[in-house]
């Protein structure tokens, strides 16, 4: 059973930083790309970044670029979200996602990822 088991999250106040992790079992990378997506109640899901299968691209939403930083290990099957500076419109439930074996190019686009995490809460306060 494929599954990708998140880390991290929690409460913290506006400008600090939070790490979340995503770790991939039941199959390995293989080469897939990864994204982070978030939401908040009542909206729709929406794309923050992705990283390429190789980990050689990434690509941001607007609002986290120079603030966000994806990053994978493949020996290890994991996705990282680095977040700093953050800010109280950051507050969501954060997913990592993969997509299918071998697909390697990044998407910002929710149909087009195959596995994707539990969720985990991110609250800024101010």
């Amino acid at each position: 059973q494929v599954q990708l088991v998140q880390s991290g999250g929690g409460v913290v106040q506006a400008g600090e930083s939070m790490e979340l992790s995503c770790a991939l079992s039941g199959r390995t990378f293989q080469n897939a790309a990864a994204g982070w997506f978030r939401q908040v109640p009542g909206k729709a899901r929406e794309f923050v970044a992705a990283i390429s299968g190789s980990g050689t691209y990434t690509y941001y939403a607007d609002s986290v670029k120079g603030r966000f930083t994806i990053s994978r290990d493949n020996a290890k099957d994991t996705v990282h979200l680095q977040m700093n500076i953050l800010k109280r419109e950051d507050t969501a439930v954060y997913y990592c996602a993969v997509r299918a074996p071998r697909w390697a190019s990044i998407s910002q686009f929710l149909h087009e990822y195959n596995d994707w995490g539990q969720g985990i809460q991110v609250t800024v306060s101010s």
